[in-house]
Formats: C-alpha cells, sequence, structure tokens
C-alpha cells in the first residue's frame, strides 16, 4: 500500500488494452472508466500500459491503493488449462493475458481491493485459478451499452447486494465468455436466468468483486455507480490506514 506523500485520494490502477494501427502500438483504456473512477467515485485514476515483463509490478504496486480490471477481448483458453479452442472464441492476445494476470494475482496477494468488470471478472476468476465457458449464446445485445437488456438475481448476503440495495438488477449485455468454474475463494453472487454466472466476490476479503455487465456504461445509475464507489472507498480505507501507520512510525 502506498505510503508516498500526497493528497487524500486514493490511487486506483487501471491496465490499458492494446491495438495496433500503420505499425504502431497503442495502449489504451475505455473514457467511461476513467470517469466512473475519477468524477464519479472520486479518486485517481492511473492507466497502467501493457508492458509485460518490462513493467516492475510490485514497484508499481507499492503506489497503489486498488486496481480495476475492465474489458477487452477474448482470455486465450490456454490460460485456464483448456487444451481446445472453441469456434466461436474471437481474437485473443496471450501476452495481454499474461500482464493482465499477472498483474491482478500481485495485486490480490497484497491485498488490495479489486473490481472486475466483463473481460476484467474473467479475469479475475482466472486468476484465482477458476475457468470459463468459452461462449454464451445470446449475451450480446444489439442496443446501446446505456440501456440494459435483461435482468440478474443477486443472492442474498452478498456484497453485491448489499452495494445495489436490492435483489434483482437489470443490466446490459456485450460478453460471449462468462465464468464457469469459479477460483479459489471466489462465490457466486449473481446469475442470469438462464444460469450464467453474472458476479463472484470473495467474501473473506474487503472488497474482491467482478460483474459480467459493463458497470461503467451504467454510472448514471446508482445501484452500478455503487459498484465504483465501493471499490474506492475500499481504497481509500487502505490507504488511509497505510498514512496512519507511516505516521505513527515516524511518532
Amino acid at each position: 500500500m502506498s505510503t508516498a506523500t500526497r493528497d487524500a485520494k486514493p490511487l486506483v490502477g487501471l491496465p490499458a488494452d492494446t491495438f495496433e494501427d500503420r505499425g504502431f502500438i497503442f495502449h489504451s483504456i475505455g473514457d467511461k472508466y476513467l470517469r466512473a473512477v475519477a468524477e464519479v467515485a472520486g479518486c485517481v485514476p492511473i492507466m497502467i500500459p501493457a508492458l509485460d515483463a518490462d513493467l516492475e509490478l510490485e514497484g508499481l504496486l507499492d503506489r497503489l491503493d486498488g486496481v480495476c480490471l475492465s474489458g477487452g477481448p477474448d482470455l486465450d483458453p490456454h490460460a485456464y488449462g483448456a487444451a481446445d479452442r472453441h469456434p466461436e472464441l474471437g481474437a485473443t492476445e496471450p501476452a495481454l493475458d499474461g500482464f493482465e494476470l499477472a498483474l491482478a494475482r500481485a495485486a490480490d496477494d497484497r491485498g488490495l481491493p479489486l473490481l472486475g468488470v466483463c473481460r476484467g471478472s474473467q479475469a479475475l476468476n482466472v486468476a484465482r485459478g477458476g475457468t470459463l465457458h468459452q461462449h454464451v449464446p445470446g449475451h450480446r445485445q444489439a442496443a446501446p451499452a446505456s440501456r440494459p437488456t435483461h435482468p440478474i438475481v443477486v443472492a442474498t448476503g452478498t456484497r453485491v447486494a448489499r452495494i445495489a440495495r436490492r435483489r434483482r438488477l437489470r443490466v446490459n449485455s456485450f460478453h460471449h465468455q462468462a465464468v464457469d468454474r469459479p477460483g479459489a475463494g471466489l462465490r457466486v453472487a449473481a446469475e442470469a436466468p438462464d444460469g450464467t454466472i453474472e458476479a463472484i466476490e470473495d467474501r473473506s476479503r474487503a472488497f474482491v468483486l467482478g460483474v459480467q455487465w459493463h458497470a461503467e456504461a451504467l454510472a448514471d445509475r446508482r445501484a452500478h455507480l455503487a459498484l465504483f464507489a465501493g471499490l474506492v472507498e475500499a481504497a481509500g480505507a487502505g490507504y488511509a490506514f497505510a498514512r496512519a501507520s507511516k505516521a505513527s512510525r515516524a511518532a
């Protein structure tokens, strides 16, 4: 946890995706993720470039108070030990998978608050040793991301239920992969009517949560905005603890 001298806003890291254009590699993160973390939830978002071994994760995580794993391309089946590739599997980026999974595991080992969104939820699950369905038909909507198109049922007593303050939510859907077997310590927190896992969480931790829908596109609705607020609240609590510990040692 960071103990550097700075203002009272915690720092939340968001790993970037990569794409190539005219021979140049670019690193990017969706604007709505950054705004949900910064403008709405009240902290400083830090975009993390996917530099693989060139980026020293431990030094980076020393300065962060939380991590948000965002959406992106399909995870390669080899990342979770699947031998065969489904014919509907989209393009994969194994190097990006390796970087993001290493980041997720390192942050998790440190006890940093973690929120995974869509691919980020799947990456969180794989980082904990879970597996994925390579293709779930009927879960990619034609409507804009700002429009919820199907309901989910939230399990009683979960962090999602406490954050959203309801047992039923309407969500958007832009995925075709989903959690199959939850990873170590993760429990199902919400499901779609067809049984697709829509949220996972570790109830023993301050904040480890993954949601399958794109909550950043629904951040104008309290129940979805609250997911980012919960991440930032947990990150801020850890930051405050780190500052108090540093002051105590200096006294």
